[in-house]
């Protein structure tokens, strides 16, 4: 997330395997659809596929990693593939090809009773569309889910009434759906997902219905509860800057296909082609890049006695210090220094973005 000073994505590991783990998935739709891959028709662009074979490859061969706590935003325009592929995740739509392990289960393999397990006790989704039960009060829609897993009512309404407070709904338990705002209401949907305390948590597009600074809030709360509670998410949304202020790493889709991944600064610093590269043409980079894409090699000459900081921290928090100091900016990791910025480096970066304004 880019609204802090500093910016560690968590990274899988042989000690701490992959939350998620999405191995050459695809999603054909249409007669045939399994015959698609491994045939010639399969690298055809989506048009050609369809007027040759009738089918769509709405997802096509994506494979990626989340670690545990990451937030992984999967970015992309209509028709891009997203939403499909967050339902391929647990088989809301079923995979044509590929594999999905979630925390150790195999979820393309997984029994009807395996899955059903999965989609009670360790996955939760919040939607665009709320979805919520509109006889029911909040606390009850908020305890729905664990009502289904067969906890009873005092514990349910125990634990719900923990999340409403978390999520900021407190004083609303006893509200009806249409008597909240459209904010509201997603606070519930949000809730209704935390509170089966879930190890995965799948969010698609559920912001981008509401006004724009309801948008923004129910962002800032996402980053706050994120901070908090440390869940595994993948966030899908059509929004680039709401991708760059929520995601730890982005995937950016078009046509079913992943064009690039990355952390917010890798692709804005280093875009993977022209699409890419026109979705970040108006990034104020200085809200994204960190210290590492504008810091040089150190010189013996430099003085010792300028401010110190990771090279993760990003340049937009980096500049009013550094500016204001009268050394250089020595950029420090693990106790090594590693790079040198000063105030020419801050400078470009900011007449760059004043440029792009104008």
């Amino acid at each position: 997330m880019t609204d802090t000073a500093t910016v560690t994505p968590p990274q899988a590991n042989a000690e701490q395997p992959a939350a998620l783990a999405v191995d050459r998935l695809w999603k054909v739709f249409g007669p045939k659809a399994d015959k698609i891959i491994g045939s010639p028709d399969a690298d055809l662009p989506r048009h050609e596929m369809l007027k040759e074979t009738g089918c769509v490859a709405a997802v096509k061969d994506i494979s990626f990693e989340v670690a545990a706590g990451e937030v992984f935003v999967v970015m992309g325009l209509s028709g891009s593939g997203k939403s499909t592929l967050v339902r391929c995740l647990t088989r809301l739509i079923e995979p044509t090809a590929g594999t999905v392990t979630i925390n150790g289960t195999d979820v393309v393999g997984a029994s009807e009773s395996t899955l059903r397990d999965l989609r009670r006790n360790h996955v939760a989704m919040v939607f665009q569309h709320f979805g919520l039960l509109p006889h029911r009060q909040v606390i009850d829609n908020v305890a729905y889910g664990l009502e289904i897993r067969g906890v009873g009512k005092a514990e349910r309404r125990k634990r719900a009434a923990e999340i409403v407070d978390l999520v900021g709904l407190e004083g609303n338990e006893h509200s009806y759906p249409d008597q909240l705002s459209g904010g509201m209401q997603q606070r519930v949907g949000l809730a209704r997902a935390l509170a089966g305390d879930p190890a995965l948590l799948l969010f698609d597009e559920p912001f981008s219905a509401l006004d724009p600074l309801i948008r923004r809030d129910m962002q800032n709360e996402v980053i706050r509860l994120q901070e908090d509670l440390q869940k595994t998410m993948v966030f899908i949304t059509h929004d680039l800057q709401e991708a760059l202020k929520l995601g730890d790493r982005i995937l950016i889709m078009r046509d079913g296909e992943v064009v690039q991944i990355g952390t917010p600064a890798e692709v804005v610093a280093s875009p993977a082609d022209d699409y890419v590269r026109d979705f970040v043409s108006d990034v104020p980079r200085s809200h994204v890049l960190t210290l590492r894409y504008v810091m040089r090699d150190p010189r013996p000459d430099d003085s010792s006695e300028g401010l110190v900081m990771s090279s993760d921290t990003i340049v937009r928090q980096a500049a009013r210090a550094a500016l204001a100091s009268d050394h250089v900016v020595r950029v420090v990791d693990d106790g090594k220094l590693v790079g040198i910025v000063d105030d020419d480096a801050i400078l470009r970066i900011v007449v760059a973005e004043e440029s792009v304004r104008a």
